[in-house]
């Protein structure tokens, strides 16, 4: 009997492979690999140079790492093909592309290879910014009911935004595109030959709804006319829920992988939902912080709401059988990595080296012996734009406070307190709107690696935090719904309770600390409202400028 499944997690800087005892979770093997053309930000690779918030990302770097991280986890994992039951695939979302009748990316043929709109739109892709404003002004003129579900925002990291940039700047990629897809479910189409689409993925970055399908065309047609049929012609494919078998692995696709045709492949997946079971079976009213380059969170719950700013909310879009919320923050670990790549002093690049550790280590062990409050430093963590519970990618980040005493390590230490705040806001803004939060979980390689940042935000939260016991909680996510779609379990639920787990460390909030960072929270959520709803346009006119 098969006893193994194979997750596999696409970030935005790389892929990782497991292969999991599906009976226990346990990791026997892994690999991973860094995307050859990385993220694509100043110029496409022929030198075709990009504007201002682009980010874009090579499909065929994400095809190359099928065939390379998957055999090399069986390699490691010393589990034969023929054990393993199922694989799972998750992606970062929205991640889509236009591709052509026979599945293949518009950008990867000659005519289009220097058209920037041909080429897969990573998340963090902001330049359909302007797009995403006006949509959220006619949705509201016309009092579209669909746009409750997501916010009251229409966000530029969303598909259909995007999808109108690309018709109105590029009207030939437009015209050419066959379908706009997302890249979870053009490799789980490549692997299986079906035409199989994820309900999850529809729901959260396309609009889609059970009981309403897409947006009304009259809506569409309103953004622009040529928008007018494009559920029904751009975005065809049959949608199944997440947790489901989309089909089993084509001869080419067992090629690729190393593992047999016939495989059971899950429906795709987006790369923050599928982390949810990697902490254990769900109840309603859990929360769960995925810590890394952006912030995601995740909330599930047995009821309906409508909740201002949330990213989204989507029957069964998280996991079966509950409501899915999904809020977050679009700079977390990027913030930390700018600071220390581009800011930080050449004297403390020597003196971690000194010391034999990286520099995010050397900062932080200087942050952490320093007091809440004490440096006078406070930070807004909108580096990246702030996508929760604003919604606006044109916001800015911003440091008060500096004088010429401050060392970078109290810099970082306000970065780091930064995300614990907007994270307050978050879950701050589910409580008003009804969605009582009972129990708080953290994932992701910033949650396992740094002790000192769960600490502060257990504190700034004032709520026990948990940690996943894996440190792929992605992979480990998707083996586990790879473990349902394959039938070894009746659900995917079931298959999480015996999978997924925490730590047995329990982050407690300090009430000292905690005092100190309900004053500064209230100074941070004043700058947050000056600068995000009190109409000081600074931000957006100094992006303009640029």
């Amino acid at each position: 009997m098969s006893r193994y499944t194979v997750g596999i997690d696409f970030g935005t800087l790389s892929a990782r492979a497991i292969v999991a005892d599906a009976a226990t979770g346990r990791a026997l093997g892994s690999a991973a690999m860094d995307y050859p053309h990385g993220v694509i930000t100043d110029a496409l690779p022929d030198g075709k140079p990009l504007g201002p918030d682009w980010a874009l990302a090579h499909p065929g770097d994400y095809w190359a790492c099928l065939g390379t991280v998957i055999p090399e986890a069986l390699r490691r994992a010393g589990v034969a093909p023929a054990d393993v039951a199922g694989l799972g695939i998750d992606v970062t979302a929205c991640t889509a592309m236009p591709v052509d009748g026979e599945n293949v990316p518009l950008c990867l043929k000659r005519e289009y290879a220097s058209v920037p709109h041909a080429w897969m739109m990573l998340w963090k892709h902001h330049a359909a910014q302007a797009y995403a404003e006006r949509m959220t002004d006619i949705a509201r003129q016309r009092g579209e009911d669909f746009l409750a579900r997501y916010g009251g925002r229409v966000s530029s990291e969303w598909l259909l935004p995007r999808l109108w940039q690309i018709a109105a700047e590029a009207p030939e990629v437009y015209d050419a595109a066959d379908r706009f897809i997302d890249a979870a479910d053009w490799l789980v189409q490549r692997l299986t030959g079906t035409d199989t689409r994820a309900e999850g993925i529809a729901g959260y970055k396309y609009f889609w709804n059970r009981r309403e399908g897409y947006p009304p065309e009259a809506f569409l047609a309103a953004l622009d006319p040529r928008l007018e049929h494009v559920a029904r012609d751009k975005l065809r494919g049959t949608l199944r829920p997440i947790g489901s078998r989309a089909g089993g692995l084509t001869p080419e696709g067992a090629a690729l992988t190393g593992l047999q045709p016939g495989t059971a492949v899950a429906v795709g997946n987006i790369d923050a939902h599928v982390s949810m079971p990697s902490v254990g079976r769900a109840m309603p009213g859990d929360y769960l912080m995925i810590l890394g380059t952006s912030n995601c969170h995740m909330f599930v719950d047995d009821a309906e709401r409508d909740i201002p700013g949330i990213c989204g909310m989507v029957e069964g879009g998280i996991l079966p059988g509950l409501y899915g919320y999904e809020a977050g923050q679009s700079g977390a670990g990027d913030s930390f990595a700018w600071f220390v790549e581009r800011c930080c002093p050449p004297q403390v690049h020597e003196a971690a080296r000194a010391e034999g550790v990286d520099v995010h280590r050397w900062l932080t062990g200087r942050a952490e012996k320093l007091r809440p409050g004490q440096s006078g430093l406070l930070a807004l963590d909108w580096w990246n734009g702030n996508r929760s519970i604003l919604v606006d990618a044109g916001l800015s980040g911003l440091l008060l406070g500096l004088n010429l005493s401050t060392r970078p390590e109290e810099i970082y230490r306000a970065l780091i307190e930064s995300t614990a705040f907007g994270a307050r806001m978050i879950v701050e803004n589910f409580e008003r709107h009804g969605a009582a939060v009972r129990r708080m979980f953290a994932c992701g390689g910033v949650a396992r690696k740094n002790p000192f940042l769960m600490q502060v935000y257990a504190d700034v939260l004032n709520r026990e935090l948990r940690v996943a016991a894996t440190d792929q909680s992605g992979a480990l996510g998707s083996a586990i719904f790879a473990a349902a779609a394959a039938g070894l379990y009746d659900s995917v639920g079931a298959a999480a309770e015996r999978m997924g787990g925490v730590d047995d460390r329990v982050y407690v909030p300090d009430p000292e600390s905690v005092r100190i960072y309900d004053a500064l929270y209230r100074e941070y959520a004043a700058l947050h409202d000056l600068f995000g709803r009190g109409g000081m346009e600074m931000m957006k006119r100094l992006r303009q400028l640029r």
